[in-house]
């Protein structure tokens, strides 16, 4: 495939994710309103559930990225994990699913794609081909589950969470280069999620809902263990380029438990909500996000890509200001 022609597919994808985006907001707006209440970041009524769009033009993408032998067998068949969890977030977008049958499909994903990926026992962090042995995998799992729940802990503003993983996808494609295994599905992902996001842009006409925010995180965390695994970009990479969300999330998680407060319970502290309320709008804080995305995580990246014995400085960086500020924006806390 050339690429212009393959420019030319990812544009397409762009286009009918936004097209299909509004197909579902027309069904959301008779089925799927959410409406405001005391944890809401939102003031007015809007149609949810259109993360359905990413999923469809993700599912249509991989598979002609796989027809054409672009992403091996076993990647594939471990992406594949992402479609019980927008079936199910799909399901609780229309009413509530108990939290355990949530994470039991978590869970049920995260060892499917384990399956798949094989032998995970030997991963590249930090420039280093570290041993984990079959602690390997316990810690894979964490990942896969963290990152589901992380992406629809951090989906509570207009845009963060499509910009998010638009922007990490992206940059993802970038810094894998020629390696088309990673690069196809990263760029397929963020085209797929650049569609919905002309109708999730602050004010957003329509939420993504959990059919999308589960499946999002669920596809970046496969593809980092996947390139992590063949050598391509480290976790630590990967980690660098998903901090804003990783920190807030893991900070305001910890915070919570620290005071006591159920961990799986809606609340609105985290600091990217604390921010949002400070600004009184969503627009500067989805923005701010993605300029510390691009002109700060994205070069730290590259550096720990381009010289791996740098990766731990560069993972400091990224992680040590976002933490700071995090905590002084109030993360965790009422």
């Amino acid at each position: 495939m050339s690429q212009g022609l393959g420019w030319l597919l990812y544009g397409l994808a762009v286009g009918l994710a936004s097209l299909l985006t509004g197909q579902v907001r027309r069904y959301a707006e008779r089925r799927l309103m959410d409406l405001p209440n005391a944890r809401s970041s939102h003031r007015q009524p809007t149609p949810r559930g259109g993360g359905l769009a990413i999923v469809l033009v993700f599912s249509l993408a991989l598979a002609g990225l796989a027809g054409l032998g672009r992403v091996p067998w076993p990647l594939f068949m471990a992406l594949a994990g992402f479609v019980p969890l927008a079936a199910i977030g799909f399901v609780d977008d229309h009413g509530h699913v108990p939290a355990r049958w949530r994470f039991l499909v978590q869970l049920a994903a995260a060892v499917w794609a384990l399956a798949w990926l094989g032998d995970l026992s030997r991963l590249t962090i930090g420039g280093h081909l570290l041993n984990l042995g079959g602690i390997g995998h316990l810690l894979a799992a964490l990942w896969i589950v963290w990152m589901i729940n992380l992406f629809n802990f951090m989906d509570g503003i207009d845009g963060i969470a499509g910009l998010e993983a638009m922007s990490v996808a992206a940059s993802a494609a970038l810094l894998a280069g020629t390696d088309a295994a990673v690069a196809g599905p990263s760029l397929a992902l963020a085209a797929a999620t650049g569609g919905f996001l002309i109708w999730n842009w602050p004010p957003a006409k329509i939420f993504m809902g959990d059919v999308g925010s589960g499946a999002l995180g669920f596809v970046l965390a496969v593809l980092a263990l996947w390139s992590a695994g063949q050598g391509t970009l480290s976790l630590g990479v990967w980690w660098i380029l998903a901090a804003v969300f990783l920190v807030d999330a893991t900070l305001t998680l910890l915070i919570r438990l620290g005071r006591g407060e159920r961990w799986y319970e809606a609340h609105r502290s985290h600091a990217y909500q604390h921010a949002a309320r400070r600004r009184g709008a969503h627009r500067p804080v989805t923005l701010g996000v993605f300029a510390i995305n691009v002109l700060w995580l994205l070069p730290l990246a590259w550096l720990a890509a381009a010289h791996p014995w740098l990766e731990p400085v560069a993972l400091a960086m990224a992680i040590l200001p976002l933490a700071l500020t995090a905590y002084r924006l109030g993360a965790g806390r009422p």
